[in-house]
Order: C-alpha cells, then structure tokens, then sequence
C-alpha cells in the first residue's frame, strides 16, 4: 500500500482548532493522530474525551489515538464513545497486553501498540498476528517538537520482517522527529505510516507540507 500520513493534533493551534481540523480535511494527510497524555506514563498532559468528542464533530477522516497513559484498559469503552477509529496503547504500561488488544477489537476499533525508544520489538514476536498497528516511538513520548531518534531505523526493519515472516497484517506507524530528512528514508525501510506534528502545524504551509510527505519519490 502507499504510505499514509497523520498530522499529530498536538502541534495544532489549540486558539484555532476547528480551523486546523479543517486545514487536514481539505489536505492530503489520511488519518488525524490524536496523542493522549497523562502525566503520570509520561512527563505532560495533553487533553481527554471532551477535546477528542469536539475534534470527531469537525474531522472527516479516521481518529488516530495513542494512549500514553497508565491503565488504559479503564478508558477503552469511553475512547470509542468519543469517536476512535484506531486505538493504540503502549506495551509499557499493558500488563495483559493481549487482553487489552481484544478488549479493543470488541469494541469495534482497531487495536494498535506502541514501543518507547528503548523497548526492543522482539516483545510483540507473540502477539503482532493480533495487532492492526505498531507505532514506534522515534522520540522520547511526552513532548513535540525533539530530535528523531536514528535507532530506529534499525527497529523498523527489525519489525518489517517480523510482520512479513508471521502473516501479520499490522502496519508500521513512526511517531517523533518526521520531517523531509527523513521520511523517504523511513517508507523505504518498511514503515506504512507517519506521524507529523511540529513540522506540519509549524510550517509557513501545513497543506503543502502535508502533500509533500504523501508524495515522496521512494
């Protein structure tokens, strides 16, 4: 398939919202990425239901959201209330991994989980025929805006040949540091799709920006 592209809301204009949500209607990107943040898994809190119920009013494309939170399993039924097409927890912080991607899958959504920088992907070798989606951090969670991680080139294609040689179905998702530098260089080593917040929200042109990470020449 051709890679996809998520602009990650936490970059957007919080004064301007509905404004950015229709900026990614009316671009290119595929999918909105939607990071969660507690405070407690990670150093930072981003926002809840209300914010994700009021973007799912406005957005017209699928609701990417990626729980960096403790116990997520409590919120699941409520992250599907409020309009997640894909939700993603992290290995982390799953202590019945596998329970908590079913508990997903029955509640209609597809089931993504996410690996921190220096969690090996050899964990998920049991469970990747169950998941839809991995996303690998390619920063440190917690903040926009940090340095890509080149590490995790390695882990990509660590990860592409175990979907491959299993039967998995997951896609690779890379989330931290995206820009032009690097996106070619990501699709070729087998990731699907590509978070970007900073460098499309912050760009003289987020729509171009959008349309330019679509259309690399891998």
């Amino acid at each position: 398939m051709s890679h996809l592209v998520a602009p990650s809301i936490l970059a957007a204009d919080f004064a301007n919202l509905q404004r950015d949500i229709e900026m990614v209607n009316q671009s290119e990107a595929d999918w909105f990425h939607i990071d969660v943040m507690d405070g407690v898994f990670v150093p930072n809190i981003s926002f809840g239901m209300p914010v994700i119920a009021a973007v799912k009013k406005h957005a017209t494309k699928i609701m990417d959201v990626h729980l960096m939170i403790v116990d997520p399993d409590r919120y699941i039924a409520d992250f599907k209330k409020v309009g997640a097409d894909v939700l993603t927890v992290h290995y982390e912080a799953c202590h019945h991994l596998h329970r908590t991607v079913q508990a997903i899958k029955q509640e209609g959504m597809k089931a993504g989980v996410s690996l921190n920088p220096h969690t090996p992907v050899a964990v998920l070798e049991d469970i990747i025929r169950d998941v839809d989606l991995v996303l690998l951090m390619s920063v440190n969670p917690g903040f926009g805006g940090q340095r890509f991680i080149e590490n995790t080139y390695k882990k990509i294609s660590e990860l592409r040949k175990m979907i491959d040689l299993s039967g998995s179905t997951a896609v690779i998702e890379i989330d931290g540091g995206v820009t032009d530098k690097n996106a070619e260089k990501l699709i070729e080593t087998g990731a699907n799709v590509l978070v970007a917040g900073s460098f499309v929200f912050k760009s003289k042109d987020p729509n171009r920006t959008i349309r330019e990470l679509k259309h690399l020449s891998y």
